[in-house]
């Protein structure tokens, strides 16, 4: 820049700050910001601002002040001049110039051809007899006005906005000898009527009429109390999917949704809401009212064609579209612009004949992302499975859900649901914030894919390959069937790179010790499934491992460390808990070790924490509860001809379904076994919670094969069973020989010949 240009710059610069202007060089554009005096004080030569105020003066005068010129005018006009350059109290609020300026030009020349009556009661209509501030004015108060004692009904915003019947008070507060003015954008007129009166009486809302009729809600509509209505007009309902109306008039739920859902708790007047405002529906659900220039928008979109028609018990604006809540719609039509991938491959592979409208489904829609060119490139068949599994066959809302609960999907898999302090779960897919819920069922918005299980964590281990030195040491450690077993733990697993440091004869001298052994490797488990999404980010998750020491855990960045150990490989489902793979051995920081040649074994294995050292500690000896064992008992039967039956079993089994030989009222014989002619042995393993005999595992080496009854006693003293199993059907020959065996007995003798 030259220097010329810089004076130039400068010198215009220096007049537009003289003038009150402001230049921002740094930009090259000028913006002029004019000042003017708040109502009652002016300005003085040689000092900036306006520090000057005129003495107090009676409320005609102060009009004059304010510069509200035309209603001071009216009050010489209207003979109101006498009441207010007189004694007395009053609060005027006193129509700006402007505001007169904007009244509909036929009502304004009606008052002034009638100053004495109909001018005069305008003016009245805008007058309280007491002194109102604008701290006195609390939100939802009705004042009396002195035009035949009409309420004026007035509304104090958060945002400090303070309206007259919807008309915004521009300047507050100006004090006079009698009163106070407070100078107000528009001119206000009387209001009797409610929301259901206003409605009754305009023919362009008879359909919203006629819709609030039927969900019994016009009785509200005429009650006390401060309301926004958002009032389509009958030309917005034409524009709806024609038979939409009629599909749900008979859903009373439905349509009383409908109509609450354009009503607002509070009354909202268009000059106190600001854009991007919240607010909630007497529905229960909220939106969002905005403004755009001088027109108001209902989520977003301009649809206001009228604004602040003032009614006694709130405030109605019209709209030119029906607002539609989530629970008028079909779940199909509540999927956003995020799940529009998912909603997409519905179409293509025909699923959305199971999503009817008279269906009760949910839908568990992952987000656009969950779809990778890997999963949309799959074959159509395992691609429709993935989405099967992302529908379930009934309406489940997101308070119904329960930690534990199982979700059956459209192909029959079952899902789990998982509860967390700041997550809702199904497998290790986890919730996004929106749940809704529509007409016929339920949309939740899922974090990514949910992949159903069938294999246990030991299956899952075993296959993966990495995990070989983790379970030899679990099986010599006796608790191989914890990977196995019912239940739901959460499994920190190390790949064998964790005992890489390791020779032969220190992996031996672990396993020399089974109660070391026992305490670092049940270190590593948790009771309970805690998968990433469900742990609450950047803070430490406290996780009480088998061992009896915690787990400290945090989830930060998408990522899970433990102990400070990173987890590399996370959220492996299992049908009896979740993985996360590890590449350190894990150890409680607080535990110290009581023997130099194990202290420098798991030096070698605990890289990331000093091991304390304290000679002669023993560690504690973990009573294995946790592992559901089977535990045999025998027992001896006595039965006629010195038969013995011996049933292995678990101490609280009574239900025996197979082979028993013995008298008819204690045993009945249901499948083939091989006897003695004196001593039948059946050995029989039981499950110990189910009370079930499960199979057939010992038996005596000789004899005949039996296929029926085997008579006895009827002595009931020693009966086997607490739940009678049903006797083989037999049928006996024509020449009275040995019973036949029925097609029943056939079948099970061919399934136990191999015994």
């Amino acid at each position: 820049m030259g220097f010329q240009e810089q004076t130039v710059i400068r010198e215009v610069a220096e007049v537009i700050w003289e003038q009150g202007g402001y230049f921002n060089q740094q930009t090259w554009t000028l913006s002029m910001v004019l000042y003017e005096c708040c109502p009652g004080y002016m300005k003085l030569n040689g000092m900036t601002g306006c520090p000057a105020v005129p003495p107090i003066d009676n409320l005609y005068n102060t009009l004059g002040v304010v510069k509200a010129t035309t209603t001071q005018q009216y009050s010489d006009m209207s003979k109101l001049r006498e009441e207010i350059d007189g004694p007395g109290t009053f609060t005027v609020f006193a129509p700006s110039n402007d505001a007169w300026e904007e009244m509909n030009p036929a009502a304004r020349a009606a008052l002034e051809s009638n100053v004495n009556i109909e001018l005069y009661n305008a003016l009245h209509y805008h007058m309280v007899k007491i002194r109102l501030m604008t701290k006195d004015m609390k939100n939802g108060i009705t004042v009396t006005s002195m035009y035949n004692d009409q309420g004026i009904y007035i509304n104090h915003y958060p945002n400090g906005v303070v309206t007259v019947n919807c008309a915004r008070i521009i300047h507050g507060n100006q004090i006079a000898t009698n009163g106070v003015v407070h100078v107000i954008d528009r001119v206000i007129s009387s209001v009797t009527s409610t929301i259901k009166d206003y409605l009754d009486s305009e023919d362009q809302l008879s359909s919203f009429s006629n819709a609030a009729f039927i969900a019994g809600i016009m009785d509200k509509m005429d009650q006390p109390g401060q309301l926004t209505l958002f009032a389509p007009t009958n030309e917005a309902f034409d524009m709806l999917t024609p038979g939409f109306m009629e599909s749900i008039f008979e859903n009373e739920p439905v349509i009383k949704a409908l109509v609450n859902y354009h009503l607002l708790k509070s009354a909202q007047c268009s000059e106190a809401i600001m854009a991007g405002s919240v607010y909630e529906t007497e529905e229960g659900s909220t939106i969002e009212i905005g403004c755009d220039g001088d027109s108001l928008t209902v989520n977003g979109i301009k649809m206001v064609l009228k604004k602040d028609i003032v009614v006694s018990n709130g405030v109605i604006h019209l709209i030119d579209q029906v607002l539609i809540p989530d629970s008028a719609k079909e779940v199909r039509e509540l999927m956003g612009n995020s799940q529009s991938t998912f909603s997409d491959l519905v179409s293509e592979m025909g699923l959305t004949g199971s999503l009817g409208l008279d269906t009760q489904y949910t839908l568990l829609a992952p987000k656009n992302t969950a779809f990778t060119d890997e999963v949309t490139t799959e074959d159509e068949s395992y691609l429709r499975l993935i989405l099967e599994n992302h529908m379930l066959k009934l309406k489940v809302t997101l308070n119904a859900l329960y930690n534990g609960q199982l979700l059956e999907t459209l192909s029959g898999k079952l899902l789990r649901v998982f509860i967390y302090r700041t997550a809702v779960c199904i497998e290790s897919a986890c919730m996004v914030q929106g749940s809704k819920e529509g007409l016929n069922g339920a949309l939740h918005v899922m974090s990514s894919l949910i992949k159903p299980v069938d294999k246990t964590i030991f299956e899952l281990l075993d296959a993966d390959g990495r995990f070989k030195i983790f379970l030899s040491l679990m099986e010599t450690a006796g608790l191989k069937d914890l990977l196995r077993q019912n239940g739901s733990y959460t499994t920190f697993a190390p790949t064998d790179e964790a005992f890489e440091a390791l020779s032969k004869e220190d992996l031996d001298l672990l396993k020399s010790d089974l109660n070391t052994l026992r305490n670092i490797l049940l270190y590593h488990f948790s009771e309970g499934i805690f998968i990433n999404g469900g742990l609450q980010a950047k803070v430490t998750n406290l996780l009480k491992s088998l061992q009896g020491k915690d787990l400290q855990v945090k989830s930060e960045n998408n990522s899970i460390h433990v102990n400070s150990v990173k987890v590399p490989d996370s959220d492996l489902m299992a049908t009896n808990g979740v993985i996360h793979v590890v590449k350190n051995v894990l150890y409680p920081p607080d535990l110290p070790v009581g023997r130099q040649d194990l202290l420098m074994v798991l030096q070698k294995l605990i890289r990331y924490i000093e091991i304390k050292f304290i000679s002669g500690f023993t560690y504690a000896e973990i009573p294995l509860t946790f592992i559901k064992r089977i535990i045999t008992t025998t027992h001896y039967i006595e039965v006629p001809e010195a038969k013995t039956v011996i049933i292995e079993e678990q101490p609280s089994v009574r239900t025996v379904t197979r082979v028993i030989e013995g008298k008819p009222s204690l045993t009945q014989v249901t499948r083939v076994i091989k006897t003695e002619p004196s001593v039948s042995k059946v050995i029989v393993e039981e499950d110990q919670s189910s009370k079930k005999v499960t199979r057939v595992i010992g038996r005596q080496p000789s004899v005949s094969k039996v296929t029926r009854v085997i008579g006895g006693r009827e002595d009931r003293t020693n009966k086997r069973t607490e739940t009678d199993v049903p006797r083989p059907d037999t049928t006996s020959s024509s020449s009275g020989g040995s019973p036949r065996r029925s097609q029943a007995s056939r079948e099970t003798y061919r399934s136990f010949s191999k015994y």
